[in-house]
């Protein structure tokens, strides 16, 4: 019963231990790919600016401006309700190590699934 128990609780300690990898490898890629988002994205956006407020210099250069302001300040809105709705969908970290664990403690008490 001992050794059942050991071995038991060794299968639970390797599937938190490679939930939390696949957890830090997700957090990881996710970084990255976000600060190239924000890198390269950023120069885009700062060249377009730039572009329409010199097309427009010499006659509407406050309106283009204004304009393109308003623009950065309705992108920007957009992507913290995405960011905010991402983050209130993410997996629970160590969901399956848990359903594992009530499942043990159920059969352990010698309830059925």
């Amino acid at each position: 019963m001992l050794a059942t128990l050991i071995a038991l609780a060794h299968t639970r300690l390797e599937l938190v231990s490679v939930e939390v990898e696949e957890q830090i490898a997700h957090a990881a890629g996710l970084l990255l790919w976000s600060i190239a988002v924000i890198l390269f994205g950023s120069l885009a956006v700062l060249v377009l600016a730039l572009t329409i407020v010199i097309a427009f210099w010499d006659d509407h250069r406050l309106l283009a401006a204004g304009l393109v302001t308003a623009a950065f300040a309705l992108a920007t809105l957009v992507a913290v309700l995405v960011v905010r709705a991402r983050l209130r969908r993410r997996p629970r970290i160590l969901a399956a190590t848990v359903a594992e664990m009530k499942r043990d403690v159920a059969a352990l008490d010698g309830e059925p699934e």
